[in-house]
C-alpha cells in the first residue's frame, strides 16, 4: 500500500524541507524510538504505530537493479549527496555519497543543502548504483507521503529502514512494490 498525503501540495513539500534540514536528528529518533518496540507492555503499540507511520507516510522501497536503473533513466533531476543513515551511524567504511536524490524540477533536499549535492547524469547515476551493488549495497527508493525524494543504496548496519524492519520488527518502514517504478512515473506526471 503507497502512503497516503493529507497535505497539500506546498505543505508537502515545506514537510520535506524540514526533514531534509534535520534529517539526522529524525533519523537518531527513530532507532531510539524503535528501542521502546522491546519494552514490555507498550512495545507492541509502538510497533503498531510505527508500523502504521511506514505504511501510510514514510517508507523505503526495494528496488531490484534494473527498476533502480529505469528510475534514474526517467528521472529529470539527479544529484549526488551523503548517505544521511552512515554519517549519523557510522557502523561501516561504505563510501557516504551514495544518495541519489531525485527531482521534477526541484528538490527540497538539495534546495537546503546546495553544498552537500551535485547535480549528476542518468550514466553517473547508474555507475553509482553499480558500484554500490558491487559493494553489496541495497537499493531503496524512500516516499514521504505522495513525493519520492531518493534512492538510498543501503547497507545492514547503518540504513534506518534496514535496521527498523531487521532489528525492531517494523516490517512497514522497508517494504516491496511490484509496480515501484509504474508509481513513480505517476508521481513524475503529477504537477508539482
Amino acid at each position: 500500500m503507497k502512503p497516503r498525503g493529507c497535505l497539500g501540495e506546498d505543505a508537502i513539500h515545506h514537510t520535506l524541507r524540514i526533514y531534509g534540514r534535520y534529517r539526522e536528528r529524525f533519523l537518531q529518533y527513530y532507532i531510539w524510538q524503535a528501542k521502546w518496540t522491546r519494552l514490555p507492555v507498550i512495545g507492541r503499540l509502538v510497533r503498531w504505530v510505527a508500523n502504521k507511520y511506514g505504511e501510510t507516510r514514510h517508507a523505503a522501497y526495494l528496488l531490484t537493479p534494473s527498476e533502480a536503473s529505469e528510475v534514474v533513466a526517467i528521472s529529470p533531476d539527479l544529484y549526488i549527496g551523503p548517505c544521511s543513515c552512515r554519517q549519523v551511524f557510522h557502523n561501516c567504511d561504505h563510501p557516504v555519497e551514495a544518495e541519489i536524490m531525485l527531482g521534477k524540477g526541484h528538490n527540497p533536499f538539495v534546495e537546503g543543502r546546495k553544498r552537500h549535492y551535485r547535480r549528476i547524469t542518468a550514466a553517473e547515476a547508474r555507475d553509482v548504483l553499480s558500484a554500490a551493488r558491487q559493494r553489496g549495497l541495497v537499493a531503496t527508493i524512500i516516499r514521504c507521503n505522495e513525493d519520492f525524494y531518493a534512492i538510498c543504496n543501503c547497507c545492514t548496519c547503518c540504513c534506518v529502514p534496514i535496521r527498523l524492519r531487521n532489528e525492531f520488527g517494523i516490517g512497514k518502514a522497508l517494504v516491496r512494490s511490484l509496480d515501484i517504478v509504474g508509481e513513480f512515473k505517476a508521481w513524475l506526471a503529477t504537477p508539482g
